[in-house]
């Protein structure tokens, strides 16, 4: 992982199965680190100015012409503007199709009742900001494995065990001031965290 080429503007290590939000202005970079790796990351964001504009996986993926993210690739709102690119990755893979995990989905996929997943997490940081439920749209996982195989077949897990190793982490550049919300997944029911959620680190800095 390459050091931090300008200021800090904030450094926190967020809990396994907690969130993390925070408004990046314009040109600052969020780092996030897979402290141990095989730890999923949900992620949102939305515009400061204007939270009705926020992330959109539809506009992101046609730009991408992929499924899988990595260096290079911009984040898309529903107005198709910019809002992070991605300037440096050490994982290379990262799913836009599979969503959040929540206690709803708990129970339908693995019949566990009174599991709260990352929509509960959304839930709580977006509180902060005055958006709630119908605010939360399908989102980004860092670092998690969602393999696409021939005719479009899912395994059985839908997730499989994530491809990332201790300290790698995905560099987001803002485009515009925007809410950067992150859940660090809760998962212990399929192997988007190898079972064992971890700790990650998200790091804020301005170039220069």
């Amino acid at each position: 992982m390459r050091e931090i080429p300008g200021r800090t503007v904030d450094d926190q290590v967020v809990p396994p199965g907690r969130p993390w939000a925070r408004v990046v202005e314009r040109g600052e970079v969020l780092r996030i680190v897979d402290l141990e790796g095989s730890q999923g990351v949900d992620f949102l964001c939305y515009n400061a100015a204007n939270p009705e504009e926020r992330y959109h996986a539809p506009n992101t993926l046609k730009a991408a012409r992929t499924l899988c993210l990595g260096t290079g690739h911009v984040l898309y709102s529903d107005d198709a503007r910019p809002m992070f690119t991605i300037i440096d990755d050490s994982c290379g893979h990262h799913d836009t199709i599979a969503g959040c995990c929540s206690a709803p989905s708990n129970r339908l996929l693995y019949g566990v009742a009174d599991c709260p997943g990352c929509r509960e997490n959304f839930l709580e940081a977006l509180a902060g900001f005055g958006l709630g439920r119908r605010d939360i749209v399908p989102n980004v996982n860092f670092f998690a494995n969602v393999p696409v195989g021939e005719g479009g077949r899912l395994s059985d897990t839908v997730f499989e065990p994530g491809l990332s190793k201790a300290g790698d982490h995905v560099d987001l550049r803002a485009e515009i001031d925007a809410i950067a919300v992150v859940s660090n997944c809760p998962q212990v029911n399929n192997p988007c965290t190898g079972l064992k959620p971890t700790p990650i680190r998200v790091t804020i800095w301005r170039p220069g």
